[in-house]
């Protein structure tokens, strides 16, 4: 009989090091967790921590021989995927002339190409009732300057995200596109090599717990957008009602 997984990428920090957490506290009817990162010592202590039985497989979701050895654990394993969670992902701040073109292109191919190939990878093994959470970001609401890669490929997640969710509805698959603004996770550590942080970033972060908590409960709730704290979702409404060219005008004045 095959086995009731969620499957976690991105699971040695962060959003996906919480989703594991969260999932592990809240849902009984999974019997596996798939921990994937590239850390395995990271994944190894985590699973330590979860009650669920977890399955440990490092691997980089960009390498295609670790992702060819995943297609074939999925066909050997047949699992029954109740929730698939994308989080692998980086991001690197800076003008486009000043960061290494190989960092632009791994910014792309792990938050683009890979978790695309992640969510073709699963997509056999989900079934009704089953979710796909995508991590996106604020980013993707606007073009950012000194993060165009990243906000870029972030806005590539939530319009894949959303046409995806319209694929599946009828197959009763819900996706829902996590777009949280800064979360207090090692990211900013990696992110700030080439540049400056995030506009008002101490006064906008939120902790991860509180993004996965919200993610989740918007998942059940088949929303195909989960938007973390009320300045978040003003700014995305904001991108919505308001000229491009005048938000980045106002931005320049904002220290």
């Amino acid at each position: 009989m095959s086995k009731n997984v969620a499957v976690i990428t991105g699971a040695s920090s962060g959003l996906g090091m919480e989703f594991a957490f969260q999932i592990d506290l809240l849902f009984t009817k999974i019997d596996e967790i798939w921990l994937i990162a590239r850390r395995k010592e990271r994944l190894v202590e985590l699973s330590k921590l979860l009650e669920t039985k977890t399955k440990v497989i490092p691997m980089d979701v960009a390498n295609k021989e670790d992702m060819d050895r995943f297609y074939a654990l999925l066909k050997q394993e047949k699992p029954k995927i109740r929730m698939l969670i994308n989080c692998a992902g980086y991001g690197l701040m800076g003008k486009v002339s000043d960061i290494p073109i190989v960092k632009q292109l791994g910014m792309i191919d792990v938050n683009v190409r890979a978790l695309t190939n992640m969510t073709y990878a699963c997509l056999p093994y989900l079934t009704k009732h089953t979710r796909i959470i995508q991590l996106a970001s604020a980013a993707a609401f606007l073009p950012q300057k000194n993060f165009a890669v990243y906000a870029a490929g972030k806005s590539y997640v939530l319009s894949f995200s959303r046409a995806l969710a319209e694929e599946l509805r009828q197959k009763h698959i819900y996706v829902t596109a996590v777009c949280p603004g800064p979360v207090a996770t090692e990211f900013f550590v990696h992110a700030d090599t080439y540049g400056h942080s995030l506009l008002m970033k101490e006064k906008t972060m939120v902790t991860p717990d509180r993004v996965v908590k919200q993610a989740l409960h918007d998942s059940h709730r088949k929303k195909q957008v989960s938007v973390c704290s009320p300045l978040m979702k003003a700014f995305m409404l904001a991108t919505k009602i308001l000229p491009h060219r005048l938000i980045f005008f106002i931005m320049r004045f904002l220290k």
